[in-house]
């Protein structure tokens, strides 16, 4: 053994490297699995590594700051910045192409809003005077009756992302943060979960699947429905989901081996067995019944309903509109989520070409409600890159009384835009289940980086709104943004490229909403449930 170990030692390690690499070179040419790597023994293998780190050469490397997508890089450095309370302001001027197609104008007033003990944008959480809030004008649920009725304290919120495909670290940080703010958390289809029970108001999300509401057979259970609102009185509203704008009409997969007791629990699946979502809904086949199934719940629950949808086709929506005007019966608001949002995993086929990005989807249904006159009785909320101040902006000049945001959320808490959601090995934590790679999300500290973005997104929305004249987003009209149309270098209104006027609901003033008895928002108006 001596003699052996002795002539081991003896050997200089440049021989080992060229025994392993012989070893390599053979598996390469006997393989043939991978073409490059049998043509091209040992050489081919870095064809493969630069292929993987491909995202993140271009990303940090060879893009410049306004070529990426989904965020390029000077949207996700003003997130990161607003999140940490670092410097986000730009210096020199803009290095954006201004007349390119789509550029957003928002028009200044020539004076701009003075503000006085009348006109008061931002109101004091506890000691902090930096606090922004924005409350919604409308109270989802007054104009059906609803028993619970709902007015958001902020007109920006955390949109539908699941426990599950997202980790419980993440989850428990956007929603203690969003405690903080006091903006509402949306659940995602994946249930309600120990994580999204932090403080924060939250919108119970319901998909195809029923998760934490269904029977064994995988079918709606209004008995559980009843219990879950009835035993978290922080849930205030129910999305009934219909489809998302990165996968609509397709139906989602929990493979059996992301399924851990603790999610089985909280979606109420078996173990070991994949979790297939229809791309349909078992409780309701056609509009009428749709109508139906949510009055039904709005009545056992008391609060109140709305539907989420991406958009295409017009038929169902104009359905949905004569039927809401015939019966006075229909959804208490209706989330439009744009083509152009994201997803944990979604075919390429579906995210890229299925489904209307949000401009010409919310333009699309708006136009149908308020040619029924229904614009002032259903609040419409908007989803799909919403998350910076001009693109929130030009959303309140369209018609949206809220805003939901998902991606700049998660980049507030750390997300790299890595955009490996899909394979559970998210480098930062959030969408993965791997517990080595969550440990990495402090709670404490992402809390506070949440709630620092949602503070400095309302704080720069309220300070665009002063500009043009007004108090609150939900004046601007559709007259106060302009777009670039990219020929001849000529710009035109959002009136004029949409054709319609949004409908201006009226605003009582900042103080007669903080005075509405039913404001949510528990981090501010001291309301906490045990």
């Amino acid at each position: 053994m001596d003699t052996t170990m002795a002539f081991l030692a003896s050997v200089p390690f440049w021989v080992y490297i060229i025994i392993v690499l012989v070893i390599i070179a053979l598996r390469d040419i006997l393989q043939r699995k991978h073409t490059i790597q049998h043509n091209f023994p040992i050489v081919g293998h870095i064809r493969y590594w630069l292929e993987t780190i491909g995202p993140e050469l271009r990303q940090y490397i060879v893009a410049n700051n306004r070529e990426e997508l989904p965020f390029n890089r000077r949207q996700r450095s003003w997130i990161y910045a607003s999140s940490k309370k670092e410097n986000n302001y730009q210096g020199f001027g803009t290095d954006q192409n201004m007349q390119e197609p789509g550029y957003v104008f928002v028009k200044p007033a020539m004076l701009p809003l003075k503000l006085d003990s009348t006109h008061n944008h931002h109101v004091k959480n506890g000691n902090d005077p930096h606090h922004y809030t924005i409350p919604s004008v409308k109270v989802i649920g007054a104009y059906h009756n609803r028993k619970r009725p709902y007015r958001p304290r902020s007109v920006v919120n955390v949109s539908a992302m699941s426990f599950g495909s997202l980790s419980s670290r993440a989850i428990e940080s956007l929603n203690k943060g969003s405690f903080q703010f006091g903006n509402y958390h949306n659940t995602g289809e994946g249930g309600l979960s120990p994580y999204h029970k932090y403080g924060a108001d939250v919108v119970f999300n319901m998909g195809t699947s029923y998760f934490g509401v269904r029977d064994a057979e995988g079918n709606f259970s209004m008995e559980k429905l009843i219990k879950l609102t009835e035993s978290n009185p922080f849930v205030r509203m129910i999305e009934l989901k219909l489809s998302q704008g990165a996968k609509p009409g397709k139906g989602g997969v929990l493979p059996a081996s992301k399924i851990t007791a603790e999610i089985a629990e909280i979606r109420h699946v078996p173990m070991g067995v994949d979790v297939v979502s229809p791309p349909y809904h078992s409780a309701f086949s056609n509009i009428p019944e749709m109508i139906d199934f949510i009055e039904l719940m709005a009545e056992k629950t008391g609060l109140p309903v709305g539907i989420k949808s991406a958009v295409g086709k017009t038929d169902m929506w104009e359905q949905l509109a004569d039927l809401m005007v015939e019966t006075g019966k229909g959804p208490d608001f209706i989330t439009i989520d744009g083509g152009e949002g994201g997803t944990g995993a979604a075919p390429p086929s579906f995210a890229d070409h299925v489904s209307l990005p949000l401009v010409f989807a919310f333009s699309t249904v708006y136009k149908i409600f308020q040619k029924r006159s229904l614009t002032e009785k259903v609040t419409f909320i908007a989803s799909g890159k919403l998350g910076l101040p001009a693109q929130a902006v030009m959303a309140f000049s369209m018609g949206a009384d809220v805003i939901n945001v998902a991606r700049e959320a998660m980049m507030s808490i750390g997300c790299i835009q890595a955009q490996i959601c899909h394979t559970n090995r998210c480098p930062t934590g959030i969408t993965t289940n791997n517990k080595w790679l969550e440990a990495g999300i402090d709670p404490v500290l992402k809390t506070q980086r949440f709630n620092n973005y949602m503070t400095t997104l309302a704080k720069e929305i309220i300070e665009i709104t002063h500009a043009a004249g007004y108090e609150h987003p939900c004046q601007f009209g559709m007259n106060d943004v302009d777009i670039s149309m990219g020929d001849h270098n000529s710009i035109i209104s959002l009136a004029n490229n949409y054709h319609y006027l949004k409908t201006i609901v009226p605003y009582p003033g900042i103080k007669a909403l903080l005075e509405c008895p039913h404001l949510g928002g528990r981090a501010i108006s001291g309301e906490k449930f045990a």
